[in-house]
């Protein structure tokens, strides 16, 4: 059995400020991607315990950030839009800080944010095991209050879900996969608030895909600790995929090698080479879009 850090990413649309004049601003994630197993059986699939882990990076931020970074917050809207910006920056460390002051707000908007904003801080290279702990379960404690004073809050569920998978890396195996169920209807939940998230539909498509591809000695373990062990198909994960696609058409490379890998594995060969080729021509604009292109190429050389 093993858990996998999976692709890094943001939600690519701004979320909305309340009461603020809103200002559509597209392309808010540059990430890197990397991976990690730990084997329990040796064998080369990984049991997903978790769900995708995201990053603050701005992708494509550089298209976006033309005016100055020193914003001047008064109000709530004003925060909140610094906030937001400083995100798309990838200034991780001065966003910790800024909403680090609302920290004891009842606020969902500013919680959901800064258990974000703990969580990005946690995952830089640099951190400490020991300060990396603290972080997860901080960013948990916030995403829970936000949850706590909004639950119509699309993001507060969203961030709820991705924070209680995080800190089942510290709490053991049996932990993680009964989490699994909470992370399945915290993400059908902020799929139901806001249907136009397209990260949360490539999230809950990326949960249904692992547990799809459990293989039998994994379910075996699972069911030792279950009577019900999460499960999924790969029809189910392709719906997610393509209703990602459909919100918001060639948002994200990994969207379009995800598509790829599951037509591979339902035998539908045309489909997959046209979403792996889809993932290979993608501007690679990150490293994960580079790792990304390298995968689709691969892929498409199994397919012949």
């Amino acid at each position: 059995m093993a858990t996998r850090l999976l692709a890094r990413f943001v939600s690519r649309t701004r979320p909305p400020v309340s009461g603020a004049t809103r200002t559509a601003v597209r392309g808010i994630h540059r990430l890197y991607w990397t991976a990690s197993r730990k084997s329990l059986t040796g064998g080369r699939s990984a049991f997903l315990l978790g769900i995708p882990a995201l990053s603050c990076l701005g992708y494509e931020a550089y298209h976006w950030v033309q005016r100055s970074a020193v914003l001047h917050a008064a109000g709530k809207e004003d925060v909140l839009e610094q906030a937001d910006y400083l995100y798309s920056c990838a200034e991780t460390e001065k966003l910790y800080q800024l909403l680090l002051q609302h920290k004891d707000s009842d606020d969902a908007e500013f919680l959901w944010r800064l258990a974000r904003a703990s969580r990005d801080l946690s995952l830089l290279p640099d951190m400490d095991a020991k300060q990396k702990k603290q972080l997860v379960f901080e960013a948990f404690e916030y995403a829970t209050r936000a949850l706590e004073r909004d639950d119509k809050c699309f993001a507060a569920h969203k961030w709820y879900a991705i924070c209680l998978s995080d800190i089942g890396d510290y709490e053991g195996i049996k932990v993680k996969i009964g989490n699994s169920y909470v992370i399945r209807e915290h993400l059908e939940k902020a799929i139901e608030l806001n249907p136009k998230d397209a990260t949360s539909l490539h999230i809950l498509g990326f949960w249904c895909f692992a547990f799809a591809e459990l293989p039998w000695y994994q379910r075996k373990v699972a069911a030792a600790l279950f009577s019900s062990p999460p499960v999924s198909t790969y029809e189910e994960a392709l719906e997610f995929f393509l209703k990602a696609e459909a919100v918001d058409p060639d948002f994200y490379s990994k969207n379009l090698l995800m598509l790829g890998k599951t037509y591979m594995s339902m035998n539908d060969k045309p489909r997959a080479a046209l979403w792996l080729t889809k993932a290979k021509d993608y501007p690679a604009h990150t490293l994960e879009d580079k790792e990304v292109h390298k995968e689709a190429v691969d892929l498409l050389k199994k397919l012949g």
